[in-house]
């Protein structure tokens, strides 16, 4: 086409104007157009023929175009569609008038005066020349590209700019006669337009095209995206600017969308607004979803503000990334639904790889918008943290090297991190610690890091134990790796300060690390130059450690030894460049130490503590030989002088009596060569109080030696060898004998009962202490020397099982507080009371039933002068009533005094203090439950003394375990402890370890401690088969072996001390089963990490013969390496060992099927941590299919224990105090059964039994099911059967929507077995008349028809199809309301409140019950078979009571049963109160709606 040519070259930029052509000739035909036109437009009010620079003469454009177009119309047809022939002679005279000089054209087009249209404007207002004009002018515009390529870029005016004036005079038509061949001329122009103008045109469409024309332009825009990508952000304005219906609309959106991935990154802004602003509820989701999947963000900066050298390379707030998100935010703010679609989006993503960078911002923009959605977002990202889908890695793509672009959301991206620190879950936490870090990294401003410290130091005052750890953990890492950024804010950490008092140890010592990091970054100088840090610090622990109160003390003993730590740290000081400062640390670690030990003194507690805690520490890290060298001197002076006494040739020089009590020499494993012995007894006499005291420091006073001992010797304790086999100098065991017992006074007894609890401590730190040579190489102690000590280390063990069986005989008969040889911390409870201001002899006052007034009175007055610091201990109520003058009796006086914890008292002391009786026989495998109570004070046994299990005194020996089963059993009663506070959760309600472990004597995580207990899992097996294997042996005890074993390891011949077979292998296999257990339920063993443990722990239970036939159902077979296949193989092991033990002993048959479920537990748990949907975990190598198959072998265990018949050990004791047993068995077998309804029919009789003369006959089956355990019976069927229905009720819910035949008639059929079982259950009341089985019939009873009321809206869908079904489940229902009633009135009559107390419920349930099935029959058009009337007054028997007068009574649908049963109301029986006589007031009732449980 002519208009397409080019046929100009291209002007260069700031063109001068050019010279004016010459005239040329006119071309005749020309110049009679040009003056015929003018003519015409002259009598229209127009002159067209001035001088080329002056614009045509228009006087009034709009009566002009008037007068024009009656002109044009006159003489042509008005019916054709051509223009009229005077049109045609104007438009070829303008044309002609425009072809003759470009000044020509640009005369038309510029205004005729200011503020009025130009000649071609008011031409285009005539209909008969728009059309051939609009065409003349696009002819036109292509000659005047080259003018647009750089008019405007140069400055042209628009005057001058031929090509924008023709585009101006497009706009704001009035009208446009033929709009689609306009529009298609437009569209040929603009494909070939330069870049400048094309946006110009396109800019203009919305002013140009009308409403009828926008498909067409929508169309021609999306063809010129392909072709063209730098128009994007013009055609999305102008998308934005059309009025679109919504086919065009979505058009428009698929076409923006179309460009996410082509689009240039500055121009991403601009798309993404129009998609934000285009989003409608239907197309949100599509918006969303390719947003997340197609945008990407490159960091590209605007390259406006990389022409700044200072923003050059940086990614500033200007840049790309922060317009697209300055975008997003705001499209987020005001469209809700974006935020919606948006998190439902990531909701449904899965895997990790499919999150990406903006999952992150989006989060973090609609987090920051706040709102409802704000708790939607935060739940979402940790969701998605907790399953690991968000990691690190996503977070530091947005965080590291986009300082300027984060710093905008910077509080954003700090709350998100508050809200993780606080929450439960671990994992969760450590991500927050992550954000925390990179945040403090990346952010070097003082302002933000003040904010990051602030949040910190507010979680640390939070008090919620897990948020103050986590944050403390941060605030540590920041101090390690950012201490010298830290010091010019350490002021604002200072505020950690003012919660010290809340802090556990734990926290506590976290906090003094935090701050000697931070002192020691900043200087540990001591004198005027030290740091502020430093003086502050060490202000405060010289003040917390000369505080009288324990708990301040406490607090700086804590302090002092983490400064001590940090300064006198060998690894310190060699990074100190100044080798000057190296010294005056250690002078002040040593000045702090000494003034902790002279500040503690004289009180016991807080040097025991302190002790204990430097024991500790120089275990756990090298400290500087100086200090080694003073704590040594220390220890060791102080250790010699006061408990060790001089033996002559292995006796002692004279013999000595403390308070008329003889004392000898005890357990002499060195025999006579032993030069010294441990001076107890004279020590434990209660005459010398300050005596008492050094004995309880006695301990921690040796572990601190010890611990000295070998880190000066390189791990050997050569040097004390001769500790652990001297004897100790303990009462005479003529003392002990039961008569002789009996005669001693409450003082002598006393003094007993410590030296016995001295001597077994003492012996539990020299198996702290030896079992280090034994359980760890040592490269100069001999393998000889190793095997002596752990001789010596069994015999030991021996001696403790007679001493605690002693003491604990000893306390039964003598009840005793004794005293603390370890501080308990906060497991003894955060008091503000001072305990070492307690006077030792409280609680102690009156212990002695015989002594007098006057001894009181004495004692009283003794204690007021030996405690000057009871000025200082907060006055008890008993202080009051003391001074009151009242009498306070022994018993509380005594119960008052003894911490609350130890619950010991049970019976009044005096009266068992004045008991002659004798002591009796002494069952050393007995668990030793008086000594129990109170072992929270005794020394902490460390887990290198369980390597003794694997020990053996008989290598090779095939006797061993019966003889030396009794240490094992100490020594796994000590793991179960520890297991129970590794994981407190699975402790039992009562527990008999009541104390947690100090941080010094204790595992430090439990991964450490599965680690050092992973050996011992063979040597738990192996223990466990040796007392299977005993069990068929019948000889009930065996005391020559416990003899001569327990005098080879020196223990004294005391003749009522036995040791029974038969509780020696129960308590080991206990022992070891519960350990079992405790391991399974640990929950960090089931963590990925840990997998190999918990293998190698399964390994070990697996059962000696190939168990591959019993896994044949798997297909395909399970893998021997697998985890399902070990849990197969650990559940075929206790199967297997079930039988010989129910034959020995029920209980411990009964623990076997409990180990069995917690196997099938962990199982469970396993695969729910992880996370699979399959339920298949490959890296684990377990899958859920052996799940079925090990609740059915768990089942069928348990109904092989309830169908066996107690063993002759349990013949005595009957089946009495056993039914909490049997509700656990019951309870196992039930929920581990394909069908637990059937089962509960099966189990239960098919009629209701009369009442028989003697109830225990019935059986129904299972000799475990009798007269004394039937209550226990009762109540698990009860409550399992009302799961089951509520089990089934909500399939049956669920399964509404799309019902298919053969489901509903399962539910139903699953529904009637419930309800027939449920009968079953009430009508065993009529043969048992116990009170406790008629008040649980009435209380699970009205549960049960709770639960039942959810299945109406499931009855009334159906009724239809099976409404002989349902009637009939309602006729049998029927029954067992009429027995609750007339349980019900039976209790009212006999005022068993016991009963009477659970009766409301049940009637409320029962009331709902009648106008259910009301509305129900009504609802169903089967009202007719429904009447209400008064229920009979019966007896359980069914016999009228003719006590009640009661009135006809109509017959419903139901009744037509047996005689004694067929009392005329059905439901209504469960609404009329028989004993009250009430009648419903009419049969109309409204029904009442079900309510939901």
């Amino acid at each position: 086409m002519v208009f397409l040519q080019r046929t100009r070259p291209i002007n260069p930029r700031k063109r001068p104007a050019p010279p004016p052509e010459p005239p040329r000739a006119a071309d005749p035909d020309s110049s009679s157009a040009i003056d015929a036109a003018a003519a015409l437009l002259a009598d229209a009010g127009c002159t067209l023929l001035v001088p080329p620079h002056q614009p045509p003469s228009l006087s009034s454009p709009h009566l002009f175009a008037a007068r024009l177009s009656r002109k044009l119309s006159a003489g042509g047809d008005a019916s054709s569609a051509s223009p009229s022939a005077p049109a045609r002679r104007l438009l070829e005279g303008l044309a002609a008038f425009v072809a003759s000089s470009p000044a020509r054209l640009r005369q038309l087009l510029l205004p005729t005066a200011p503020h009025a249209p130009s000649l071609a404007r008011a031409l285009l207002s005539v209909p008969a020349l728009q059309p051939g004009l609009l065409a003349l002018l696009l002819e036109k515009l292509p000659e005047h590209f080259d003018d647009s390529r750089g008019g405007a870029l140069d400055g042209l005016p628009l005057q001058d700019d031929v090509g924008r004036l023709i585009v101006s005079q497009f706009r704001w038509l009035d009208f446009l006669v033929d709009a689609d061949a306009f529009v298609d001329k437009l569209v040929e122009v603009l494909s070939v337009a330069p870049p400048r103008l094309k946006k110009e045109i396109i800019g203009s469409l919305p002013e140009i095209v009308g409403d009828q024309s926008h498909a067409a332009v929508v169309t021609a825009l999306e063809k010129l995206l392909q072709e063209d990508s730098e128009i994007v952000v013009a055609v999305l304005d102008v998308l934005s600017d059309l009025n679109l219906n919504e086919e065009l609309q979505e058009q428009a959106v698929t076409v923006a969308i179309s460009c996410i991935r082509t689009i240039a990154p500055d121009q991403m802004p601009h798309l993404l607004r129009f998609l934000l602003l285009s989003a409608t509820p239907v197309n949100a989701g599509r918006i969303i979803l390719q947003i997340r999947e197609q945008l990407k963000f490159v960091g590209a900066v605007d390259p406006r503000a990389a022409r700044s050298k200072k923003l050059k390379g940086k990614a500033s707030a200007k840049s790309t990334d922060g317009a697209i998100l300055d975008t997003l935010r705001s499209g987020l703010r005001f469209k809700n639904m974006l935020c919606e679609a948006f998190l439902k989006e990531l909701k449904s993503v899965d895997h990790p790889r499919d999150h990406k960078v903006i999952d992150v911002w989006l989060i973090m923009l609609i987090y920051a918008n706040g709102g409802a959605l704000q708790k939607s977002a935060e739940k979402i990202l940790k969701s998605k943290i907790l399953q690991e889908c968000i990691r690190e890695t996503l977070f530091d793509q947005c965080i590291h090297g986009n300082t300027e672009l984060v710093k905008e959301h910077f509080m954003s991206y700090l709350s998100v991190s508050d809200y993780l620190l606080a929450c439960k879950e671990e994992k969760a936490r450590e991500f927050a610690a992550y954000l925390f870090t990179a945040l403090f990294e990346e952010f070097t401003d003082t302002y933000s890091r003040l904010e990051l410290v602030g949040s910190l130091v507010a979680h640390i005052g939070s008090g919620v134990s897990y948020e103050v750890s986590s944050a403390l953990d941060i605030m540590i890492s920041l101090t390690s790796n950012n201490s010298e950024e830290l010091i010019p804010i350490s002021s604002h950490i200072t505020g950690i300060l003012d919660y010290l008092e809340s802090f556990h140890e734990d926290n506590l010592r976290k906090v003094y690390d935090i701050f000697c990091r931070l002192a020691l970054a900043a200087g540990f100088n001591t004198g005027s130059g030290g740091s502020k840090v430093a003086n502050e610090l060490l202000m405060v622990v010289r003040k917390q450690v000369g505080n009288p109160d324990m708990k301040y003390r406490r607090m700086g003993i804590i302090g002092v030894l983490r400064i001590v730590s940090t300064i006198a740290s060998t690894d310190v000081n060699a990074a100190v460049n100044c080798s000057s400062s190296q010294q005056p640390n250690c002078e002040e670690a040593l000045e702090l130490l000494t003034m902790s030990v002279n500040s503690c003194k004289f009180v016991t507690l807080p040097l025991i503590f302190l002790y204990d805690e430097l024991a500790a520490l120089l275990d756990s890290k090298v400290i500087h030989s100086s200090i080694h060298e003073w704590v040594g001197e220390h220890a060791a002076e102080l250790f010699e002088t006061p408990f060790l006494a001089d033996l002559e040739n292995g006796e002692l020089p004279e013999k000595c009596v403390c308070d008329d009590i003889e004392g000898e020499l005890w357990m002499k494993l060195d025999g006579n060569v032993s030069p010294v012995c441990l001076n107890i007894m004279p020590l434990a006499s209660t005459a010398p109080q300050k005596s008492q005291s050094c004995l309880q420091i006695l301990m921690s006073q040796f572990s601190l030696l010890t611990t000295i001992e070998r880190l000066v010797n390189e791990g050997s304790l050569g040097g004390i060898n001769a500790l652990l086999g001297c004897p100790l100098h303990l009462p005479s065991t003529k003392h002990l004998d039961g008569a002789k017992w009996g005669n001693l006074s409450g003082l002598q007894k006393k003094t007993v009962c410590y030296s016995l609890y001295y001597a077994i401590n003492w012996i539990r730190e020299l198996l702290n202490a030896f079992g280090t040579q034994v359980e760890s190489r040592v490269d100069n102690v001999s393998q000889k020397a190793r095997d002596e000590t752990a001789v010596k280390l069994m015999k030991r063990v021996r001696n403790l099982i007679l001493l605690e069986g002693l003491l604990n005989a000893f306390l039964k008969n003598y009840p005793l507080s004794l005293p603390e040889l370890r501080y308990l911390g906060d497991c003894s409870g955060a008091t503000s009371t001072s305990k070492f201001n307690i006077p030792k002899n409280m609680g102690e006052q009156s212990i002695n039933g015989a002594s007098s007034k006057r001894q009181k009175g004495c004692k009283g007055k003794a204690s007021e002068k030996m405690n000057p610091d009871d000025k200082l201990k907060q006055p008890t109520i008993l202080d009051a009533f003391k001074r009151a003058g009242v009498t306070v009796s022994q018993a509380t006086n005594k119960a008052s005094s003894q911490p609350s914890s130890s619950g010991m008292m049970s019976k009044d002391i005096e009266q068992d203090a004045n008991d002659p009786g004798e002591l009796g026989l002494i069952d050393l495998m007995a668990a030793p439950i008086k000594l129990d109570m109170q072992r929270f004070k005794f020394r902490t046994l460390h887990t290198t003394c369980l390597s003794l299990l694997n020990y053996s005194e008989c290598q090779g020996s095939s006797s061993y375990l019966e003889t030396e089963l009794p240490t094992y059993i100490y020594l796994l009663r000590d793991l179960h402890n520890k297991l129970d506070n590794l994981n407190p959760s699975a402790k039992p309600f009562l527990s008999t370890s009541q104390a947690k472990y100090t941080r010094s004597h204790c595992h430090k995580s439990t991964q450490e401690f599965l680690d050092k207990i992973q050996p011992l899992f063979l040597v738990l097996r192996k223990h466990l088969n040796g007392a299977v294997s005993m069990i068929k042996d019948v000889s009930e005890s065996c005391p020559d072996n416990w003899s001569s074993h327990s005098s080879s390891a020196g223990n004294p011949d005391i003749p009522y001390v036995v040791v029974s077979k038969s509780s020696i292998v129960t308590a080991v296999c206990k022992e070891i089963l519960g350990c079992y257990r405790k391991l399974l339920a640990i929950p960090d063993l089931l963590n990925q990490p840990n997998m190999s443990i918990l293998k190698q722990l399964l390994q070990t239970l697996q059962p000696t013969k190939n168990f591959d036939d019993v896994l044949s159902e798997f297909q395909p077979s399970l893998a021997p390496c697998n985890v399902d296949y070990l849990y197969c193989g650990a559940c075929k092991m206790l199967e297997d060992i079930m039988d010989p033990v129910s034959s020995f002993s029920y209980l411990l048959s009964s623990d076997v099927l409990i180990t069995l479920q917690s196997i099938v537990n962990s199982v469970v748990v396993l695969l729910e941590k992880s996370g699979e949907p399959n339920g298949k975990n490959i890296h684990m190598g377990c899958s859920k299919a052996i799940i079925p198959f090990l609740r059915k072998r768990l089942g069928y265990s348990a109904h092989k224990l309830l169908s066996a018949d107690f063993p002759s050990e349990d013949a005595e004791k009957g089946w009495q105090n056993k039914g909490d047993l049997i509700q656990k068995i019951l309870q196992i077998y039930l929920r581990n059964s394909d069908s637990t309804s059937d089962l509960l029919v099966e189990i239960l009789p098919k009629e209701p039994s009369l009442k028989t003369k003697d109830t225990q006959d019935v059986s129904y089956g299972f000799p475990t099911l009798c007269s004394s355990t039937i209550p226990s019976w009762y109540r698990v069927l009860h409550e399992e059967n009302t799961g089951s229905l509520n089990k089934t009720i909500k399939q049956a819910l669920k399964a509404r929507a799309s019902p298919e035949r053969g489901s509903v008639d399962t539910i139903l059929q699953e529904i009637q077995k419930s309800v027939e079982a449920f009968v079953s259950l009430i009508g065993m009341c009529k043969a048992h008349e116990k009170v406790s089985m008629h008040a649980m019939a009435v209380k699970h009873g009205g549960k049960f028809i709770d639960t039942f009321l959810k299945a109406f809206s499931f009855l009334e869908t159906h009724f239809e199809q099976h409404n002989g079904t349902i009637v009939k489940m309602l006729r049998i229902l029927q029954k067992a309301t009429r027995i609750i009633q007339s349980i019900c009135s039976d209790a009212k009559g006999n005022k068993r409140t016991m009963i009477t107390s659970k009766v409301p419920p049940a009637k409320r349930s029962m009331e709902r019950f009648l106008f259910q099935v009301k509305a129900l029959l009504h609802n169903c058009s089967a009202e007719k078979e429904f009447q209400m009337g008064n229920l009979k007054h019966k007896d359980l028997q069914g016999h009228v009571v003719s006590s009640q007068a009661y009135g006809s009574v109509d017959e419903e649908d139901e009744e037509q049963m047996e005689t004694d049963s067929d009392a005329p109301a059905d439901e209504e029986n469960n609404n009329d109160n028989a004993m009250d006589e009430d009648a419903v007031g009419g049969s109309n009732e409204t029904p009442m709606e079900e309510e939901e449980e």
